[in-house]
């Protein structure tokens, strides 16, 4: 699913107050992590992953690598950042960061 620019501004205003749930370090994707990652995307559908390697290319690689093992959309990438959306339409509205911003705007 590929996200309009319109989405993509909405998630990147709602990401910028977001800390990043899931660090990726220089020991790559495992198992533990595609589950934190999933269970994150699960429960917030939109979330701040840090990449901490220091070689954008490795950093670009990575994300890659995530976004097929998570069948997430990327929103936006800032430096060491990445923001990642997966709909979930059976997502608890109290723990999903796009559900409580459009609660707390009044959007539906």
């Amino acid at each position: 699913m590929s996200l309009s620019q319109a989405q993509k501004k909405a998630f990147r205003s709602i990401g910028h107050h977001l800390n990043p749930v899931v660090t990726v370090s220089e020991n790559g994707v495992s198992e533990n992590l595609l589950a934190e990652l999933d269970r994150a995307l699960n429960d917030h559908e939109l979330i701040k992953v840090k990449l901490a390697l220091a070689e954008r290319d490795d950093r670009a690689a990575m994300l890659n690598e995530l976004t097929q093992d998570s069948r997430a959309d990327v929103v936006q990438t800032i430096g060491k950042m990445a923001l990642l959306y997966r709909r979930n339409p059976k997502a608890n509205p109290k723990l999903s960061n796009v559900a409580r911003f459009e609660n707390h705007h009044g959007r539906h």
